[in-house]
């Protein structure tokens, strides 16, 4: 990465924000609690409905014989990717998601951080700090190629690299980090083109919105 590509504020680097997913009943958002899956770095959103809605209301104007679907909670997503696809950003109601491309941070087949590193998750320590948040998610990712096995030890490497940078940045005791590699499990790209691969080995940093209730 050259000098001056590290050398953008968050807001140059970024392109642009699409809301993926909206909406509540249409009666208003809340806040969405994760569910918590041992397993699973991308658990389903969950809430119980915001308000009950009563069938028998009038002003529904229901057609004869027809019911209302189960209430549910839509989540709110927006998501930003820098100019060279190389950082992205997710928010939702509950959580703020980054994912950094494994070139941004380390070299090839390295877990070593490069120099670029610490500005870039030095940012993401800043957002973290913002929000208040005591938990934060550090999952690590590769690519299709290469063994399974040397995928879950390199993308672990590499989560540990970038927590224990965090930890230094963050200097707060008080933050607990949940820590793992999934190789190349959860691919967000097609592996059969090293463009998809590029974007499939990444290091996701997350973490509850506003839990400080700023």
């Amino acid at each position: 990465m050259s000098t001056a590509t590290a050398s953008r504020t968050p807001r140059a680097r970024m392109r642009s924000a699409a809301i993926v997913l909206a909406g509540t009943l249409a009666l208003g958002a809340v806040g969405v609690p994760h569910a918590v899956a041992d397993d699973d770095p991308y658990p389903t959103p969950s809430a119980s409905a915001p308000v009950k809605v009563d069938e028998s209301d009038p002003d529904l104007r229901l057609p004869e014989g027809a019911r209302l679907a189960p209430p549910k909670v839509l989540d709110i997503k927006s998501v930003v990717e820098d100019l060279d696809g190389d950082e992205r950003r997710e928010d939702t109601n509950a959580d703020v998601k980054f994912a950094l491309q494994a070139e941004v941070l380390f070299g090839k087949d390295s877990a070593q951080l490069n120099a670029a590193a610490k500005s870039r998750i030095g940012e993401i320590a800043a957002e973290i700090k913002k929000q208040g948040a005591k938990h934060v998610r550090v999952f690590g990712f590769t690519d299709n190629l290469g063994t399974h096995a040397h995928g879950v030890v390199l993308s672990r490497h590499r989560a540990d690299a970038v927590q224990k940078l965090l930890a230094e940045l963050l200097n707060d005791p008080a933050v607990t980090y949940e820590i793992r590699g999934y190789a190349e499990q959860y691919p967000i790209a097609d592996n059969s083109t090293e463009e998809g691969r590029k974007k499939n080995r990444r290091v996701e940093i997350s973490f509850p919105r506003g839990e400080s209730g700023t």
